[in-house]
């Protein structure tokens, strides 16, 4: 298939300037090979923050009688707060999908490897390859992985990354933002 515009990676990079392409009057195509959105929306900053508004809310609830509200208990189930935080994530993840519909973008479901000549190879869940190729360009929005510290090492146990936060089978004993290792703040 040809394209005047192929893009790899969903991030918010990759189909923001997907869209903007396809509103341009470019045939484009967008090849991700997860879940529309990327890391940032399905792994790392959406999903982890809705865990800290999470946190947040309980220590509000923890603290409601300096507000002057009384509340008896306030208790968390982390599975709920996980759930939440998958929700809100795949939501905006079908809204994207929604957005390259809407905008008659080809989402392409895959691993891709550039190849010469404005070519590119996708490689399907099943191991099936397919080439496209692009007249215009290629462009490479494949952004964001779990940012290490020097110091302070992801160990699984105290230092997680964002897909583990995602994953946990038990309640940790302290939420927070260093908890998360976020890159944001």
């Amino acid at each position: 298939m040809n394209y005047y515009i192929i893009v790899i990676g969903s991030g918010p990079g990759g189909y923001v300037t997907a869209i903007r392409a396809s509103q341009l009057g470019m045939k484009t195509a967008i090849i991700e090979r997860e879940s529309l959105g990327g890391i940032c929306l399905n792994w790392g900053c959406i999903p982890t923050k809705a865990l800290l508004k999470s946190a947040q809310v309980f220590e509000y609830l923890q603290h409601a009688a300096d507000y002057g509200i009384s509340v008896k208990e306030a208790t968390a189930d982390f599975d709920a707060v996980v759930k939440r935080s998958r929700d809100v994530a795949n939501g905006m993840s079908a809204g994207i999908q929604f957005l390259m519909k809407k905008n008659k973008i080809d989402v392409i479901k895959g691993t891709a490897k550039i190849a010469p000549g404005k070519q590119v190879i996708v490689t399907d869940e099943e191991g099936k390859t397919s080439t496209y190729s692009a007249s215009k360009g290629i462009i490479i929005a494949t952004g964001a992985r779990s940012r290490e510290l020097p110091n302070l090492p992801q160990d699984g146990t105290k230092i997680i990354g964002y897909r583990q936060a995602m994953t946990l089978t038990k309640q940790p004993k302290k939420i927070g933002c260093c908890w998360f290792r976020c890159n944001w703040c």
